[in-house]
């Protein structure tokens, strides 16, 4: 189940014999889905669209940005990693941000929209970004708004991932990740083809510091002290979708691709991802 607001045009057809008259329910169940299996190939090739992922920690919104950068060739914009990745690699404002926070300072939201908009012009992301970890305020979001609307770039849709906390925990305390590249596993629900490696490199996965039940709860708290009001804020904009984060993933997922693909536009030099 979800609740959306219309984020772009997308006018149903009616279904009609030779003669003008209805065709019935399941000639148009076949329409409906012909129709979005098209929007869907198309866009994997040729469309482009930029969104955010906002919810709790555990909710999904990793995996499903994962599958996401890998069947329509976008970015993922974790800003937590961005952070580290630009320390590390000792960027202008990756410097900025280690000294902030070698004091015990918190990092400026100039510095956070700077890093993502230097990020969002790079050649893997030009057929759109996904924006995970940023805003996670109201203030923040306004900031984001004023650099992309600078740059004439707009948010095509936010989408919430909605859970309850008490179903957090197990997903939380089971979850592993590749530090390098961001790639998250799950010990039940997503594990990874061989016991504690990547699928991909064969590097050891870990587990964050932070994600423990009693991190957890922190977290959550400061989640919905924070970043609730960022959905409303979106909400009123009319590119909120709000999505059942409960259930299976390859359902959410399915969800994301229909809502998606309806918001994407055309991109006369998006490339297909080479298999």
């Amino acid at each position: 189940m979800f609740r959306t607001s219309r984020c772009c045009w997308d006018r149903k057809p009616s279904a009609l014999d030779q003669f003008g008259r209805s065709k019935g329910p399941a000639a148009t169940d076949q329409i409906e889905i012909f129709q979005r299996e098209r929007r869907e190939k198309k866009m994997s090739s040729s469309s482009s669209f930029r969104a955010i992922f906002i919810g709790p920690p555990g909710s999904g919104k990793g995996t499903q940005s994962a599958n996401l950068v890998k069947d329509y060739n976008v970015c993922h914009l974790a800003t937590g990693d961005m952070l580290r990745e630009a320390v590390r690699e000792g960027t202008p404002l990756g410097l900025q941000a280690k000294e902030i926070m070698s004091k015990g300072g918190l990092v400026p939201d100039e510095v956070m929209v700077g890093m993502i908009h230097d990020a969002i012009k790079r050649p893997d992301c030009k057929n759109g970004f996904l924006l995970d970890g940023f805003p996670r305020t109201v203030v923040q979001a306004e900031k984001l708004d004023s650099m992309l609307d600078a740059d004439k770039v707009k948010l095509d849709s936010a989408l919430e991932f909605a859970i309850e906390d008490s179903l957090l925990v197990k997903r939380i305390t089971g979850r592993r990740i590749h530090p390098a590249s961001g790639r998250t596993y799950h010990v039940d629900f997503h594990p990874p083809k061989v016991v504690g490696k990547d699928d991909e490199t064969g590097e050891p996965l870990i587990q964050r510091a932070d994600d423990t039940e009693e991190a957890l709860k922190t977290r959550l708290a400061s989640y919905h002290k924070m970043t609730v009001p960022v959905v409303g804020y979106y909400k009123k904009k009319g590119i909120l979708t709000t999505l059942d984060a409960s259930q299976k993933s390859s359902d959410v997922y399915s969800i994301i691709k229909n809502i998606i693909s309806k918001c994407a536009k055309p991109s006369s030099d998006s490339l297909p991802r080479s298999n």
